[in-house]
């Protein structure tokens, strides 16, 4: 299975350069709803991702939870992720069926309220 797909590629980086303009014109901060949710079927990872790094597109920025009790907001290499095998050997997934119902701040606020990601 393809983790990212064209359509999938092409709003995060929609995402990732409207952030840059929202830096570069100093105004808030911007807080998107995810747009892919990827997970390991074997291990208990789970990444919810906003957007790519417009100059760097293997960078994706979001929320990650390596299944051990401290989900954080940061970026994450795509081709490492494309690498990843849990324990069974099973590579990570995209899940078809997830639809965000609200933004990465609401979702990390309550991933670490929980201690993981719950979407």
């Amino acid at each position: 299975m393809q983790l990212i797909t064209k359509p999938i590629r092409e709003r995060l980086l929609k995402n990732g350069r409207l952030r840059e303009a929202l830096d570069l014109s100093g105004k808030a901060e911007a807080d998107f709803y995810p747009i892919v949710k990827l997970f390991t079927p074997d291990a208990g990872c789970t990444w919810l991702l906003t957007e790519l790094d417009p100059d760097n597109p293997d960078i994706a920025f979001g929320l990650c939870d390596l299944g051990i009790g401290s989900p954080e907001i940061g970026s994450v290499s795509i081709s490492e992720l494309e690498s990843v095998r849990g324990p069974l050997g099973l590579p990570v997934e995209r899940d078809r069926y997830f639809t965000p119902t609200k933004t990465l701040d609401a979702y990390a606020d309550e991933a670490r309220a929980s201690g993981r990601i719950k979407a």
